[in-house]
C-alpha cells in the first residue's frame, strides 16, 4: 500500500476528530455536560454515537481476520454483537435510564444502598474498560505498522493522545458528536471499497465460493513468519526458504518438505509458487494475532461457539462505555428508541466485515501464516485493485480503521474516567475528571506497549465474558428481582466476574495452550455467567434481612414511565 495516501488519510481523521470534539467543547459548560451531556441527546444522535463507539477494532479488523482463518463459524461474532442490543432493549435500556444514575457504580448504589457494592462495581468497570481498551490500542499499532512500517506502538500512542485530549476537553458532550461522525465514516470506509472489491472479484475469475475449497496462492508469494509456527502439510511441498526449518538453516534455496508437521522458526521467509495450496498452521503455534484461541475452537468447537454466543449476547448490557450512553437520553422511551435505532445501524455495518474475510481468504491467504490476519481489510484494496485506485480505497479503509480505534477508545476512556473521578480520586469535578481521563488511558497504553496481543476480536470477546459474568446478573436481578441484597450482589460479582477475570488472565498469558482446561478458560461465559447468577440468588436468599429499605419504591421508579411517575407524585 502506498503510505503517501494512507498517512494523510489517517492524519485527516485525527484532525477531523479534534475539530468535531472542539465543537462539543464549545457547548460543554457544566459538570452534567461532561458526564451525561445534560441528558439531552436525542435517539438519532445517540444511536449514531453508540454505534460509533461500539464498532471497535474487533468489528473493523478482527471479524474479517477470524473469518479468513477459521471460516463462516466466526459469523457468530457479528451476530452476537448485534443480538446483545436486543437483550439490552428488552431488559435494561429504559429502567437503567430511569434510575437517574451517571455510571454503573451509581446504579449499584442507588439500587442497593451500599457503598461497598458501589466500589466493587467500580473496580469491575475499570477492569473491563482496560481489558477492552487494550485491543483498540494494539489494533491502532498494527494498522500504522502495516501502512507505514512504523514501530508497533506508535499507532496506540497517537490514539491515546487524541482520545485523552478530546475526552478531557469536552467530556460526554464532546465525544457524542465525535462518535456519531465516526460511525458514518466507518460505514463509508468499509462500504465504498467493498463495492469496488466485489466488482473486481466478479471480473477476476476467482472462485465464487471462498470456503468450498482450500485457499490457494493466486501468484508467487513470499511470507515472512512473524513468530515461530508449526506448519502442517497434507502432502509434500516444495518451497523456497530463507531462514530455519526443522532446525536446519537455509539461504534462499528450494526445499522439499515431506507430508507432516514442520517447525518454522521466527523470521523465516517462505516463497510459495503460484497455484500452491496454502498450508495450515497448527492452531495456537504462531504467536501472532490470528490463531491464539484457534486450538480450543478446533478441539471443542461446540463449546467454543456456545461460550462465544453467551458472552456476546449478555456481555453487551454490562459494557461500561455502552451503558453510560443510555444515561444521556432524556427519558426511558428515548432510551428504547435509541436501542432500536442502534440495532439497525450496527446490523447494516456487520454485513461488511465477513465479505472482507471471505475475499481475504482468496486474495491474502498468506496472512494465516504471517500472524497478521487482522490486516486483511487494510491490504485487500491494494491486492485486488492496485494502482492509484487501490491506494485511494486503501487510504479510505485506513482512515475508517483509525476512526474505529478513536471512537471506541473515547467511550471506554470516558466510562473509566467517570468511575475513577467519582470513586477513586479524593474530590470530584471537571478538573479531577480530566485527571481521571489521563489515568484511564495510562494503564492500557503501557500494557499495549509491553505485551503481545490476542486477535482483536478474541480479546474483545474476553472482555464481553467478564462483563456478562459480573454486570449482567447485577443489572437483570437489580432491575427485575425485589429480593436482591447487597451481600448477594457483591458475592455474585466476585464469584462470577472474578472467576471470568482469572480465566481471561490465564488465557492472555497463554496458559494452558491446549486441552479441555484451555477451552474452559478461553470461553468462560458458559460456566461463569450461571455461577454469577446462582451465587447472587443464593446469597440474597440467605440474607433476607439485608434487602434495602424502600426497594419497592426504587423498582417502581425503574419501571414506571416518567409521565406516570409525575402524575403519582402530583
Amino acid at each position: 500500500m502506498n503510505s503517501g495516501y494512507a498517512v494523510p488519510a489517517v492524519a485527516l481523521v485525527v484532525v477531523a476528530t479534534v475539530l468535531v470534539g472542539a465543537f462539543g467543547l464549545r457547548v460543554s459548560r457544566t459538570t452534567s455536560d461532561f458526564y451525561v451531556a445534560s441528558r439531552t441527546v436525542g435517539p438519532r444522535l445517540n444511536a449514531a454515537a453508540i454505534s460509533g463507539e461500539y464498532l471497535s477494532a474487533a468489528s473493523f479488523l478482527g471479524i474479517a481476520g477470524l473469518v479468513l482463518i477459521q471460516g463462516p463459524d466466526m459469523l457468530w461474532y457479528p451476530v452476537g454483537y448485534t443480538a446483545g442490543y436486543l437483550v439490552l432493549l428488552l431488559f435494561v435500556a429504559a429502567p437503567l435510564r430511569r434510575s437517574g444514575a451517571y455510571t454503573l457504580p451509581d446504579f449499584a448504589e442507588a439500587r442497593l444502598a451500599s457503598y461497598g457494592v458501589r466500589r466493587l462495581a467500580g473496580a469491575f468497570v475499570v477492569g473491563v474498560g482496560w481489558l477492552y481498551l487494550l485491543p483498540q490500542l494494539q489494533g491502532a499499532g498494527l494498522t500504522l505498522t502495516v501502512l507505514t512500517g512504523a514501530p508497533d506502538g506508535l499507532g496506540g500512542v497517537i490514539v491515546a493522545v487524541v482520545v485523552v485530549a478530546t475526552v478531557a476537553a469536552g467530556g460526554m458532550r464532546s465525544i457524542t458528536f465525535v462518535q456519531a461522525f465516526q460511525y458514518w465514516l466507518k460505514l463509508t470506509a468499509l462500504l465504498v471499497p467493498a463495492l469496488f472489491l466485489a466488482l473486481a472479484w466478479q471480473s477476476d475469475g476467482a472462485p465464487h465460493h471462498a470456503f468450498a475449497e482450500p485457499p490457494t496462492f493466486r501468484e508467487q508469494r513470499s511470507v515472512r513468519v512473524a513468530a515461530g509456527l508449526d506448519l502442517r502439510l497434507e502432502r509434500p511441498l516444495t518451497v523456497t526458504v530463507t531462514g530455519t526449518v526443522d532446525g536446519s538453516p537455509h539461504d534462499g534455496g528450494r526445499v522439499r518438505l515431506a507430508a507432516g508437521t514442520h517447525r518454522i522458526e521466527r523470521g523465516t521467509r517462505l516463497t510459495f509458487a503460484e497455484g500452491t495450496a496454502v498450508p495450515s498452521a497448527e492452531p495456537g503455534t504462531n504467536g501472532g494475532m490470528s490463531t491464539s484461541l484457534a486450538s480450543g475452537r478446533e478441539e471443542r468447537p461446540l463449546y467454543a461457539t456456545y461460550g462465544l454466543i453467551l458472552a456476546t449476547f449478555l456481555g453487551t448490557m454490562g459494557l461500561p462505555h455502552v451503558v453510560v450512553r443510555f444515561y444521556t437520553s432524556p427519558h426511558g422511551v428515548a432510551a428504547r428508541r435509541t436501542t432500536v435505532a442502534v440495532l439497525g445501524l450496527i446490523g447494516a455495518f456487520y454485513l461488511l466485515p465477513p465479505l472482507y474475510g471471505a475475499l481475504g481468504r482468496l486474495y491474502t491467504p498468506e496472512l494465516a501464516l504471517s500472524g497478521n490476519a487482522d490486516a486483511a481489510v487494510l491490504l485487500l484494496p491494494d491486492r485486488m485493485i492496485g494502482g492509484v485506485g487501490g491506494d485511494l480505497l486503501g487510504a479510505l479503509v485506513a482512515g475508517g480503521a483509525f476512526a474505529a480505534f478513536l471512537s471506541t477508545a473515547s467511550g471506554l476512556t470516558m466510562a473509566v474516567a467517570g468511575v475513577l473521578t467519582q470513586d477513586v480520586l479524593p474530590t470530584r469535578g471537571v478538573r479531577h475528571f480530566r485527571l481521571g481521563t489521563v489515568l484511564a488511558m495510562v494503564v492500557p497504553l503501557a500494557a499495549s506497549l509491553l505485551v503481545g496481543g490476542l486477535p482483536v476480536a478474541d480479546a474483545v470477546g474476553l472482555a464481553f465474558a467478564v462483563s456478562a459474568s459480573s454486570f449482567c446478573p447485577l443489572l437483570v436481578l437489580g432491575i427485575w428481582w425485589q429480593r436482591l441484597t447487597p451481600p448477594g450482589a457483591a458475592a455474585g460479582m466476585l464469584v462470577g466476574g472474578g472467576s471470568a477475570f482469572v480465566a481471561v488472565a490465564a488465557t492472555m498469558a497463554g496458559f494452558p495452550g491446549t486441552g479441555p482446561l484451555h477451552a474452559l478458560l478461553a470461553w468462560p461465559a458458559l460456566w461463569s455467567v450461571p455461577l454469577g447468577f446462582l451465587t447472587m440468588v443464593l446469597v440474597s436468599l440467605a440474607t433476607p434481612g439485608r434487602v434495602p429499605t424502600g426497594t419497592e419504591a426504587i423498582l417502581a421508579r425503574f419501571h414506571l414511565p416518567e409521565e406516570l411517575r409525575a402524575e403519582v407524585k402530583a
